[in-house]
């Protein structure tokens, strides 16, 4: 006589499930290298970072202005645009790059290292900025690619763009570093705090609240 089983089929998901949410720890630091080389080396003191761009902006205006390629006037209004460029480009990258779905160990990976693990340790403040070899890279690649793509104008827009990237750091390390001040400056504070601890769906603007309210991606009064 045939047995007749009672066991439940396996039932196996069509897609791939949500990872869960991270609790923020605000003590320690994590690991993300077995080579202690390259462990050591994820980490930085926000200084270096935000004085390479801000350096990188000062050179690209002086160079820009000392050798004819922009006038007073048309340095401004280059800066200008570079520096409302860069608030969108920072919004996009941590809205798009950032906070990537997980979807597959490959994604879940990427997300975790670029940004994963500052939600998991956002008091970790040796990981608030890329280390120095990585900005090095990043301020020469974004100076040959605005020299190849606009020419004379890329002194006056590069320079408005790193000193939007060296403000953004400044701004950011300031918020996980420090207490939020008792005047306007508390809303930068307000705000990522919603990202972090409330809705990591919005608040997606850390330097500028701007294009969170363009595009409409500012917290609810009601997590307020």
């Amino acid at each position: 006589m045939q047995s007749v089983s009672t066991e439940e089929p396996a039932v196996f998901p069509t897609q791939p499930t949500a990872p869960a949410p991270v609790r923020p720890k605000h003590k320690g630091s994590a690991q993300l290298f077995k080579n202690p080389v390259l462990e050591r080396l994820s980490h930085t003191h926000i200084a270096l970072p935000v004085g390479i761009f801000a350096a990188t902006a000062l050179l690209s205006m002086y160079y820009g202005l000392t050798h004819g390629f922009m006038s007073g006037a048309s340095a401004l209004g280059l800066f200008l645009a570079g520096l409302l460029a860069f608030t969108l480009v920072e919004y996009l990258v941590h809205r798009y790059v950032y906070h990537i779905p997980a979807t597959t160990p490959g994604r879940a990976k990427f997300q975790y290292t670029m940004h994963g693990v500052h939600h998991e340790y956002p008091k970790d403040k040796t990981r608030l900025a890329m280390p120095p070899i990585i900005t090095v890279f990043v301020a020469s690649l974004l100076f040959f690619i605005f020299r190849l793509s606009f020419g004379s104008y890329a002194f006056g827009l590069l320079a408005g763009f790193t000193f939007g990237y060296a403000m953004y750091l400044f701004v950011h390390y300031a918020i996980h570093a420090y207490s939020p001040p008792k005047n306007f400056l508390k809303v930068w504070w307000t705000h990522h705090s919603q990202h972090h601890y409330r809705q990591d769906e919005v608040a997606f603007g850390v330097s500028s609240t701007l294009w969170d309210h363009i595009i409409g991606t500012m917290p609810s009064k009601k997590s307020e």
